[in-house]
This record gives structure tokens, C-alpha cells and sequence, in this order.
């Protein structure tokens, strides 16, 4: 089992040691993981030109523009699942995840049946963050196994709550399970 995590926040605190937590659960089951950080990556805004999109002969298609998604969609093709993370800004996702989420468009639909799974980290609410992630997923036809949200008003908050820690562990574990 290969999962990799998605790294939504600008700063490392909150969401970043939240999916580390979740990875972390999912290799003490035997899961191969990895962390993904956007903001140490090269990733322009998406064109909507769509000369990426997947044709019929269901290759993953090209995108024209060169930057760090080159390397990013090969591993969301080779993992079996995938956990989104984002702080929530105005009550939804990150500017760096929803741009990376945009730059799927040469792959998305070759991530049907993948698992997926997210986290959220918020001053005061959710929001639709956690929607938001939900329906990428569902556009993708992804199988949703479950998301873990937090409030916390500084960087490294989120660590100081043991019920947050135990159920992104349980997450991990979720992901980590074979399927048949």
C-alpha cells in the first residue's frame, strides 16, 4: 500500500504535522508513505486551456506547463491512496491546495477508485473545507475513507490534543487497510 499526503499550508505547524500523523499511523501498518509539501514546490496556475485533458486511449494527458506538478502527478497515479491537507482560509481550502487540485486536469480521471481521505485545521471553523475536499474526491470518483478536522490559533496547537492525535491515528490505520 502506497499512500502520500498533500500538504495545503504555506508554513509548516497544524496540517503539516496532522498528515504526518496520519502517515506515520499508516507505516506502523505497513504502508509505504510520503509527505508532499506544495509550498517547497514550483507549481503556476493553472491556464484552462485543457490540451491536457485524457483522450480515450486513457493515458494521463501532458500539461504545457513545466514547473513542480511534473513530478507531483506521477506520484498521485503510483499511490493507492491520497490525504489532502489544508488550513482553512475564509472558510475554505488553501490557495496552494486548490491550485494543485487545478493542475490535476491532465490526470483526474485516472485517480478513480483511490482512496482518499483529508484533514483540516481551522481558527474557528470548518467551513466547507472539509467539503471541498470531499468533492474533488467525488469528481475523481476517489473512495472517501474519512477526515479528521481541528481548531487551533497558533502553529503546533493541534499536537497538544490527544483526541485530534488518536483519531488521525485511526485514520492512518484506515487507509493502511488492503483492500480484497
Amino acid at each position: 500500500m502506497k499512500i502520500i499526503a498533500i500538504c495545503g499550508s504555506p508554513r509548516k505547524g497544524n496540517t503539516e504535522w496532522m498528515l504526518t500523523t496520519v502517515l506515520e499511523s499508516a507505516r506502523a501498518e505497513g504502508a509505504e508513505t510520503e509527505l508532499l509539501l506544495l509550498r517547497d514546490r514550483d507549481i503556476g496556475l493553472c491556464r484552462g486551456c485543457l490540451t491536457c485533458e485524457v483522450g480515450d486511449d486513457r493515458q494521463p494527458g501532458v500539461c504545457i506547463i513545466k514547473d513542480g506538478m511534473e513530478e507531483l502527478l506521477p506520484k498521485m497515479l503510483a499511490a493507492d491512496a491520497i490525504v489532502f491537507g489544508t488550513p482553512v482560509y475564509f472558510y475554505m481550502l488553501s490557495g496552494l491546495l486548490k491550485n494543485f487540485m487545478d493542475r490535476t486536469v491532465p490526470i483526474w480521471p485516472l485517480l478513480k477508485g483511490k482512496r482518499a481521505a483529508g484533514v483540516a485545521v481551522a481558527n474557528d471553523t470548518m467551513g466547507r473545507a472539509l467539503e471541498n475536499l470531499r468533492t474533488y474526491s467525488d469528481l475523481c470518483e476517489m473512495q472517501w475513507i474519512g477526515d479528521v478536522s481541528a481548531l487551533a490559533e497558533e502553529p503546533g496547537e493541534v499536537a497538544e490534543n490527544e483526541a485530534v492525535a488518536e483519531l488521525l491515528s485511526g485514520l492512518g490505520r484506515k487507509l493502511a487497510v488492503r483492500r480484497e
